[in-house]
């Protein structure tokens, strides 16, 4: 069966704009932050990943030096940095010759913790 393409003039539906399409549905902010959030993490999983990689480490090295698995350190790259704890972003920055500095942050006031 042939499909025949149908001409502006036979639409019975004109175009939306995009208010109009998001005024008939808005956002779902709870799931907008959501998102957003993920891929926040995984730009700075990526990033970690970049620092891994222009010195030349594969991850099996690196969790060798950190003493966890290699499946350990794909987690953390694929994005699930905010899953992990300190500890183990510590010991990954470390392993890279980097350091870590932890604020805490009260709105009016900041405070180095490490």
């Amino acid at each position: 069966m042939a499909t025949r393409a149908v001409k502006p003039s036979e639409s019975k539906q004109a175009a939306k704009s995009w208010r109009e399409v998001r005024a008939v549905r808005p956002p779902r902010e709870k799931q907008v932050t959501a998102h957003r959030a993920r891929m926040d993490a995984e730009g700075r999983a990526f990033r970690l990943r970049e620092v891994r990689e222009e010195q030349g480490l594969t991850q099996a090295e690196l969790a060798d030096r950190m003493h966890v698995t290699q499946p350990t350190i794909s987690q953390l790259e694929s994005g699930d940095i905010d899953r992990a704890g300190l500890v183990t972003i510590k010991a990954y920055v470390e392993a890279l010759g980097g350091t870590v500095e932890v604020v805490a942050d009260f709105g009016d006031r900041k405070l180095l913790l490490g």
